[in-house]
């Protein structure tokens, strides 16, 4: 997230708060009910490719030479391609000019594609293909909310804002699953732009019957000065916060290329030229933003081409920077990944049977037909069989982060999910056999949520120790009790990630061991309270057993920079 980013925003809010009208919201429909455009023949001469406003399409903009017409020498050229770009925010009109056969593409995110599939496919012609996945959202994208919400599960019985048929939906859907929360237990009011005008979710968030909003990260950096806790001066709102941006909900946004199927078909080749063009692009821009001084004419022109073609200003470079730095660029390998491997957690068939569910339950999709993968042998196309995702998190610094908020007290800050393990008096080992719900749930959380920390706490029983104090027994002899559970609870926590990461493998998973940091709380926290410095005695076998937990708990630490590294 850059501040840059929030420039032009703030200014553009600037002249808007000066009248701003109230919202207008809207009842979104299905998308079949909205786009009437009859399906035509995709005119192979003059092709439109559509672009949006997103760091992911400076790639594109690479691939086509940096500049809206394919130019001599690009790579999309070097492939024997041809496009005129055209920047398209709004996905309706996408889908009008795919219909009408004035591109076969279509650029959106997976959610959007979802939500277009029964429109799509009344026709076999205009079914969509995804063919390529450009980015994952890490960063570009936030929640923002009001005084009184903390966590995610804090948005039961709220009001919040929401672009129709955008970037957000399945966000927005994802979090309230995860959060056990269903589309009911909050008021949803729709809004038809995303940024920028009167009718955006950040201009609903200033509304007092808005609790919270979904936004893109310039907007967001606006409502909370700059990222913080809003001040109330200029366009924040005083107390308002990110509560979860894509840094930390990293594996829930992604940017897709989808092709018709008749075009799929009729040129296979092509679309296979297109896609490799990409996979080339992205590697030699991320080598031009990791070292721009080895080719700085080059790099400049890209950056003032995409400025204007995404931002409408060449001289809006260093947002331009912050859109490219949102976003997670994807090669070959990545794709691979997403495309084949079905022990993935966030591979693209999973994704979409998750969608399309939510969609549905929103009365924005039948839900009656999945999006089709291209059937790329990444292979032979140059992918690595062998590829391995590095860690993006420094373990030691992550360790000493949670030392601190423990000694703290301050381990649920951040927090946004959090569920318990319990075990038996004197249990060491911990089988995926018995636990296979829970570890199945810390799965998809770590990988759903690849930027958050996941905090292993372990808790003891505190029933010999108060014993052995009504005995009378020694300060020194109750120290060594108390010592002993905390070393206990810390020792379960460990073989609880053990027996999470050995289950996971077990399915092909693997885990980032460094996304985990383990903590021994012994009785310092139990479920049957503190009476005095010491803690409750339990009254019930129940509440004796509550006290034997181990607690898997979702944290952000998107404000601790020096945590993460760079992928």
């Amino acid at each position: 997230m850059k501040l840059l980013m929030a420039l032009s925003s703030c200014l553009l809010l600037m002249q808007m708060s000066t009248a701003m009208a109230a919202p207008q919201y809207i009842q979104p429909k299905a998308l079949e009910q909205i786009v009437k455009t009859s399906a035509k023949p995709v005119q192979d001469q003059n092709l439109s490719l559509p672009i949006i406003t997103w760091g992911g399409d400076i790639t594109t903009i690479y691939a086509n030479g940096s500049d809206k017409q394919t130019q001599t020498g690009s790579l999309f050229h070097s492939y024997g391609l041809d496009f005129q770009l055209t920047r398209n925010d709004d996905f309706t009109k996408q889908l009008e000019l795919y219909l009408s056969g004035k591109t076969p593409y279509l650029r959106g995110t997976l959610g959007m594609i979802n939500a277009a599939t029964d429109l799509l496919n009344k026709q076999p012609n205009t079914a969509p293909v995804i063919i390529h996945q450009l980015t994952w959202s890490s960063g570009g994208d936030a929640l923002v909310v009001k005084q009184g919400i903390n966590t995610v599960a804090d948005l039961k019985g709220k009001t919040i804002a929401l672009q129709a048929y955008g970037p957000h939906v399945d966000y927005m859907m994802t979090l309230l699953s995860d959060a056990k929360l269903k589309p009911s237990d909050v008021k949803i009011k729709w809004l038809p732009d995303l940024t920028g005008t009167d009718n955006s979710p950040m201009a609903a968030l200033y509304e007092s019957d808005i609790d919270a909003a979904f936004v893109i990260i310039p907007d967001a950096l606006a409502l909370t000065s700059g990222g913080n806790v809003g001040t109330g001066a200029e366009d924040s709102i005083k107390n308002a916060r990110i509560l979860m941006s894509t840094k930390t909900a990293n594996r829930v946004i992604t940017d897709v290329y989808a092709v018709r199927s008749d075009y799929y078909q009729q040129h296979r080749n092509k679309v296979e030229s297109f896609v490799k063009a990409l996979y080339s692009a992205s590697s030699e821009v991320k080598k031009l933003f990791n070292h721009p001084g080895s080719d700085q004419a080059r790099y400049n022109q890209l950056l003032r081409t995409s400025a204007q073609l995404l931002l409408d200003s060449a001289d809006a470079v260093a947002d331009t920077q912050g859109l490219y730095l949102d976003a997670e660029h994807l090669d070959i390998n990545s794709n691979m990944q997403f495309f084949t491997d079905q022990a993935y957690p966030r591979n693209a068939n999973k994704m979409n049977h998750q969608i399309q569910p939510m969609l549905k339950h929103l009365a924005l999709s039948k839900g009656s037909k999945m999006p089709t993968l291209a059937d790329w042998d990444f292979v032979a196309l140059g992918g690595d069989v062998s590829f391995s995702q590095k860690s993006r998190f420094n373990s030691a610094k992550v360790a000493n982060v949670v030392a601190k908020k423990q000694q703290q007290s301050a381990l649920s800050d951040g927090e946004l999910f959090s569920f318990e393990v319990a075990f038996t008096p004197n249990q060491n080992a911990f089988d995926g056999a018995l636990y296979a719900a829970e570890f199945n749930r810390v799965i998809e959380l770590a990988s759903t949520y690849g930027g958050a920390v996941i905090t292993v706490e372990g808790h003891s029983d505190p029933l010999k120790y108060l014993r052995s104090k009504k005995q009378g027994e020694s300060g020194a002899v109750l120290a060594r009790l108390k010592q002993s559970n905390k070393n206990i609870s810390l020792s379960r926590a460990q073989s609880v990630q053990e027996g999470l990461i050995e289950f996971a493998q077990q399915q092909g998973i693997t885990l980032d061991s460094n996304q985990f940091a383990l903590v021994g709380h012994g009785f310092s926290q139990p479920q049957t309270g503190m009476c005095g410095s010491d803690p409750c005695a339990p009254k019930t076998e129940a509440e004796w057993r509550s006290n034997m937990r181990v607690v898997f708990r979702i944290i952000q630490l998107e404000a601790e920079a020096d945590v993460f590294q760079p992928l």
